[in-house]
């Protein structure tokens, strides 16, 4: 479990296409202190460390889990949201989250607003119903609260410690990102039958 607070931003270093996808991302985590299979959150996916060494961490991504992530389009480079899992006792800043993407979005809107950062993020219409005002969602495995909800589109405002600290600061017209959408929003909607399922 994660709470959506992001703790380094680490940058693809390698990656590897095969059976699975290798990515090694440059972390200034103590790597030391990290044992292999351990979970990070990578842009809010749940991934368990393979491989690692003094400044990054080797991860592999199934095939799922690139048909179901923005994963695959990472390139030499790419900024990612690194998160180590919250222990007991740990300050929950963010929200409870659980690093299982639940789909991609699409950011249409980016707008400077101030010193803030203004972003309208279209979701997948099958997750768009748990999506509420003033409630919680994840993107690229940052907690935010949601501004506005207007149809399956809704509103996030980056404020200046966010925008540094994370890969959303440099958002763009048209990127993908990964949602995570509340887990409390899920359960209630599923006790009340509204899943679908």
């Amino acid at each position: 479990m994660f709470t959506g607070i992001v703790t380094d931003l680490g940058r693809v270093r390698s990656l590897q296409d095969g059976a699975v996808r290798r990515l090694e991302i440059a972390t200034l985590y103590d790597t030391d202190d990290i044992a292999l299979g351990a979970s990070v959150a990578c842009n809010g996916c749940c991934l368990s460390v393979v491989e690692k060494g003094q400044g990054w961490l080797a991860f592999e991504a199934a095939q799922e889990t690139l048909a179901v992530t923005t994963l695959k389009d990472w390139q030499i480079g790419t900024p990612v949201n690194l998160e180590r899992p919250m222990k007991i006792g740990d300050e929950l800043g963010g929200h409870i989250v659980a690093g299982h993407v639940d789909g991609i979005g699409q950011i249409v809107v980016a707008a400077e607003d101030g010193g803030s950062l203004r972003l309208t993020v279209e979701a997948p219409d099958n997750l768009a119903k748990y999506i509420a005002s003033k409630g919680s969602v994840t993107i690229d495995g940052v907690s935010l609260t949601v501004n506005e909800v207007v149809g399956n589109r809704f509103g996030i405002c980056l404020i200046p410690i966010t925008r540094e600290a994370t890969n959303l600061g440099k958002a763009q017209l048209g990127q993908r990102v990964n949602l995570e959408i509340d887990l409390i929003a899920r359960y209630v909607a599923r006790l009340l039958g509204q899943d679908g399922k």
